[in-house]
């Protein structure tokens, strides 16, 4: 996995952009040997066989020298200026000239990049296997460093990223890693960059893409968190029949302060009762009786009323 994310690392720091500014270079090399190349025309027709060889191989050294020495960088890009092996200088944006055969430019693609990196079965501090996908954007903040410092900072990188992130994800539990990922995101941002900075890599943020657990697991979870779901409904119910239960109480105290309260509240709910079309209820002479003299009479008319009903 690592090597072809190194591969299509490659392929990205390839100069992605072709202009005329890249035929630059030739252009004017050949622009210079266009004299000699003359020169040479005219020995040719003088039978000058060995002359006009002369000024061929001339103009073809001095293509190659001028064509080498002269190196446009894009507006992204930085060049590193090796001298015999030694460093010399950074070029920026734009043409410099160089040394042939002496110096030697490496160059560094300064932009940010993206870079998808995996962690594979790496176990948690609860020892649960898991596979993490993250994104590290990061990019090259000191060319010299990139390109003296370290062989290959495009794998290293990556091996970094990979590493550090198994350390983080052994130091936390399950659900620390599904539940709070951006502060495990800065985690890992953060050390990272502690090992990247000595190559003169900036590592701008890493973002935790996909946690992926064993199915087994997945299910005792789904059945756990239902468990969870069921308690937390019945523990609802259950505090909803003690404020009920609360409520009758209170009421009850008050109707014992209050008889005619108690009337009214029963007068009521034969009232409720009744209401209804079709419907009869039967009401025993002792709680009339309890009800007072008031009571009796919202008896006789609801009576009333609901024989009135039956006529219509």
């Amino acid at each position: 996995m690592t090597e072809e994310l190194a591969t299509s690392e490659r392929y990205e720091d390839a100069r992605d952009y072709t202009s005329a500014t890249s035929m630059v270079p030739y252009i004017i090399a050949l622009l210079v040997v266009l004299p000699i190349l003359y020169l040479a025309w005219l020995d040719a027709l003088a039978l000058a066989g060995f002359s006009a060889l002369v000024k061929l191989v001339a103009a073809a050294i001095v293509y190659y020298l001028v064509s080498a020495a002269i190196k446009i960088n894009a507006q992204w890009e930085q060049a590193v200026i090796l001298r015999l092996g030694r460093y010399t200088r950074t070029a920026g944006p734009g043409p410099f000239l160089i040394i042939p055969i002496v110096e030697m430019a490496i160059m560094r693609d300064m932009r940010i990049r993206t870079t998808t990196f995996v962690a594979e079965e790496a176990l948690t501090k609860d020892n649960v296997p898991v596979n993490v996908d993250a994104v590290l954007f990061w990019e090259v903040q000191d060319a010299k460093k990139s390109a003296i410092a370290i062989q290959d900072y495009l794998n290293s990188i990556i091996r970094a990223a990979m590493t550090t992130m198994r350390d983080v994800i052994g130091q936390s539990e399950l659900a620390k890693l599904l539940s709070d990922r951006t502060s495990l995101d800065k985690i890992l941002q953060t050390q990272i960059d502690k090992k990247a900075v000595k190559w003169g890599l900036n590592v701008d943020s890493v973002e935790i893409r996909e946690v992926r657990i064993p199915g087994p697991l997945q299910d005792a979870m789904s059945r756990q968190a239902q468990a969870e779901r069921e308690r937390l409904a019945r523990i609802t119910l259950a505090d909803s029949e003690i404020q009920i239960a609360k409520k009758f109480s209170d009421a009850a105290k008050q109707y014992e302060k209050d008889p005619n309260a108690m009337k009214l509240r029963a007068m009521n709910m034969l009232y409720e009762s009744v209401k209804e079309k079709g419907t009869y209820i039967i009401i025993p002479s002792d709680v009339v009786n309890t009800m007072g003299f008031s009571g009796a009479l919202a008896t006789t008319a609801l009576a009333e009323a609901t024989k009135k009903k039956k006529e219509k």
